[in-house]
């Protein structure tokens, strides 16, 4: 043992010890790092909001609470058809609202007789709610839950025995339907309502009332899996914004601000426009989850039936959202036969052609790479780890080396229109300037660049025909990774 160790080091001094013989330690994180939760939310990329309430049957996009829940008729209603057409389009999880501003339930909850249990709706024996959760389960889909802080329907909001009340059903939705991927808790809190009768305005500490830290720990005791998103997370933010954007660039990491001087930020109080971009500081990681309805409302409205997006607009609202980081969460809201509408799975299925037509082949699969500076010089943190199917590997450089590049070498001239970036996050966002260099007829020439990769990066350039593609990494926190690096031709690519 002791010669072979003399043996190891004397070839390490001489740069000739093969790379199976070298232990190189990885580079040391950057903090603020994501949680486990958090890396398995990120993977979701792309999944569903199922906007369904009695507003569904009143027309309405906030109901007063006032509403009776024998209006509640859905005459054709289907969950598993929701869950079913999400699966097919490539969404990953779902979340239906199953209470939203004006109290009324999906769920038969035992804490209000305002809820789908007494409706027509099967006799008043239904459970939408139950109906998703086993269709997510069923099909393989996660399954979410949205749950409205405010309560235009109880006659205790804005009272003390209100967060008992709230707390009980929170429970209720934890315990009941299996796993649950995510909790959503809108930032949309007190104003006027029915409040039982009570027809008033109620206003509320957004800060203090709910006493969020004991209000979130429900769900780490029960859903320790679970993300939590509002404006301030804690595990993931709003964008900001509900236009199906995040910002260029968008960082993971965030510092929630209160929206007053000298205030507490909390959900529904924070200075939630910062979330479109985020901190390249921050001191949490809380990525953004971008919010969006297919239609303009976040409820079905006939009216709207020619309104939908087209697949053209939600491709561009992808590259506006996963393409920069985020998570896109598409509201899809069924109609008041309680199906999603034709016009909507039209949509949903033109989206998925144009998605699956762009990112059906990964040009640089097959390619080699090579770069600048490799960490320890082993091939535990290779350049060609970017252009295998394993996210777990990555390309390093050594500690101290904040700038590199990989050059791509396809072995011919090779048509593109994007370049497909993803950080090793596992070890925090470390990169902060880029830039993607294209060789072609002897010389190099920038085709892009920009702030921020994190998770994920879609660059979308003119049509580029290049023998090599080189990324630089302009500008890091600490030595950069890289996991992956994967180029396409969109389909409208000669």
């Amino acid at each position: 043992m002791i010669f072979r160790s003399f043996i190891v080091a004397g070839l390490l001094a001489c740069g000739f010890v093969h790379s199976a013989l070298a232990e190189v330690n990885p580079p040391e994180p950057v903090y603020p790092i994501p949680s486990e939760r958090q890396l398995a939310w990120h993977a979701l990329e792309y999944y569903g909001f199922f906007h369904f309430t009695i507003n569904t049957f009143t027309d309405k996009e906030w109901g007063y609470g006032d509403e009776n829940p024998e209006e509640f008729n859905p005459t054709a209603c289907d969950p598993r058809q929701w869950v079913e057409i999400a699966k097919e389009v490539g969404m990953k999880a779902v979340i239906p609202t199953c209470k939203h501003h004006d109290g009324f339930c999906l769920w038969p909850s035992k804490y209000t007789e305002h809820s789908v249990k007494n409706s027509p709706y099967k006799d008043g024996k239904g459970d939408i709610v139950g109906e998703v959760a086993r269709a997510c389960h069923d099909l393989g889909l996660k399954f979410g839950i949205y749950l409205s802080p405010w309560d235009r329907n109880h006659p205790e909001y804005g009272r003390p025995e209100y967060i008992d009340y709230f707390r009980n059903q929170l429970r209720e939705l934890l315990t009941q339907y299996g796993e649950v991927s995510e909790v959503w808790f809108d930032g949309a809190n007190g104003g006027d309502g029915y409040y039982g009768g009570a027809r008033e305005e109620r206003r509320i500490d957004r800060a203090t009332y709910y006493d969020w830290e004991n209000t979130w720990a429900i769900v780490r005791e029960l859903a320790p899996n679970a993300v939590l998103f509002s404006d301030v997370g804690p595990d993931i933010r709003w964008v900001g914004n509900e236009k199906g954007f995040a910002g260029d660039p968008c960082w993971h990491t965030y510092t929630p601000h209160p929206n007053e001087p000298g205030g507490q930020a909390a959900p529904g109080a924070s200075n939630y426009k910062e979330g479109v971009n985020g901190h390249v500081d921050g001191e949490y990681w809380l990525p953004a989850e971008v919010d969006v309805s297919i239609r303009p409302g976040w409820f079905y409205h006939e009216s709207q039936n020619d309104q939908v997006r087209s697949p053209e607009n939600l491709m561009e609202l992808y590259y506006q959202s996963v393409g920069r980081g985020a998570c896109l969460l598409l509201n899809v809201p069924p109609d008041d036969r309680g199906l999603i509408h034709e016009t909507d799975i039209a949509a949903l299925r033109g989206f998925k052609t144009l998605r699956d037509a762009t990112f059906k082949m990964d040009l640089a699969h097959d390619a080699t790479a090579k770069a600048s500076n490799v960490r320890g010089d082993v091939d535990t943190y290779a350049a060609s780890n970017v252009l295998d199917d394993d996210r777990s590997t990555y390309w390093a450089t050594d500690d101290g080396v904040t700038s590199g590049s990989i050059t791509v070498d396809f072995g011919k001239e090779t048509t593109f229109d994007h370049v497909v970036l993803q950080e090793y996050i596992e070890l925090g966002q470390r990169i902060l300037r880029f830039s993607v260099d294209a060789y072609s007829g002897g010389q190099w020439r920038t085709i892009a660049e920009g702030e921020s990769i994190g998770w994920k990066r879609i660059l979308r350039t003119d049509p580029v025909t290049a023998e090599k593609v080189r990324f630089n990494v302009l500008e890091a926190k600490a030595c950069p990774t890289l996991s992956s690096l994967s180029i396409y031709a969109g389909p409208d690519v000669k």
